[in-house]
């Protein structure tokens, strides 16, 4: 059966683009026509312009389009939205706000107090993959996905969350707020080693974990959290297996890889651009010694 029947609102989510339109008209108009109201601002470079659509398309793509729909039929789907809203978006969002933004930002007096804490390395670590790990506790994810208001708050934290725990890895504020070195690179194995008992829970269940991808009522509850009940009760649906010819468990299972797959590569990469920076910065620090050395050595002379 095709999704289509669910109609447009529910596929595309035209709200959301306008959501996503306007804090991008509002990115832009504070930091490049009101750059000059902020203290020590620098221009907007291309690069981070272009991050920031990145981030807001991929945005767009993970929980306005019709993958976002499909989160809610497919297990597959809903990890593969969860593994690019948290591993992928945060960081493209934190490089791409300029640092001075940021600045003003968390230098709020309700959110000095909450992100100064949170963004502690080693707490931003156990809350973000504590929060994670909770949610798909069975009971709790089915709980969680058929109360919308309870959804979307716990989406809201958790998004939050992994700012918090991306941000000692990525951030480029002056002051140095973060990890360097080979600390990055235990933070990076860490946050690997403490998402994979979620991840583990999936892949080797033997039997469906969640009421919400296996059992009709449940489904149809937790279908409201994009379709429109208006909409569910004018059709004759029995459950998510009228779309996908993948038993429940198989997609589970295939749910779990996606996660664990797209954490790796994500992680790799992190890793590997945190290795390159760490030897540049070895190579400029022995260069600086050898010149220094140099010019002891000529005075002496």
């Amino acid at each position: 059966m095709p999704i289509s029947i669910f109609g447009f609102p529910a596929l595309w989510s035209p709200y959301f683009i306008v959501v996503l339109s306007g804090i991008t008209v509002l990115y832009f108009w504070i930091t490049i026509g009101r750059r000059q109201q902020f203290q020590d601002s620098e221009p907007l470079t291309k690069r981070q312009g272009l991050l920031f659509i990145a981030a807001i398309v991929t945005l767009y793509a993970v929980k306005g389009s019709p993958l976002d729909l499909m989160g809610h039929i497919m297990m597959t789907y809903h990890m593969l939205q969860m593994a690019v809203l948290y591993l992928v978006v945060p960081p493209l969002l934190i490089k791409a706000v300029p640092w001075w933004l940021w600045r003003t930002v968390i230098g709020l007096p309700v959110v000095k107090t909450i992100f100064s804490f949170s963004a502690r390395p080693l707490l931003a670590l156990v809350l973000f993959n504590g929060m994670f790990s909770f949610y798909h506790i069975p009971l709790i994810f089915d709980f969680i996905k058929m109360n919308e208001m309870l959804h979307s708050l716990y989406t809201v934290v958790l998004f939050f969350l992994a700012i918090c725990m991306w941000w000692p890895l990525v951030n480029e504020q002056p002051e140095g707020r973060g990890l360097d070195g080979l600390k990055k690179v235990g933070y990076i194995f860490a946050n690997g080693i403490l998402l994979t008992p979620a991840c583990a829970l999936i892949i080797f269940a033997s039997a469906p974990l969640y009421a919400t991808y296996s059992d009709g009522t449940a489904w149809l509850k937790a279908m409201e959290l994009c379709v429109p009940s208006s909409t569910l009760s004018g059709l004759q649906l029995s459950g998510p297996e009228l779309f996908s010819s993948m038993a429940v468990v198989e997609d589970q299972k295939t749910g779990g890889i996606v996660m664990k797959i797209i954490q790796e590569i994500v992680y790799g990469v992190v890793l590997a651009q945190v290795f390159f920076e760490w030897v540049r910065k070895e190579e400029k620090e022995a260069d600086q010694l050898t010149e220094a050395a140099l010019a002891r050595h000529h005075k002496t002379m």
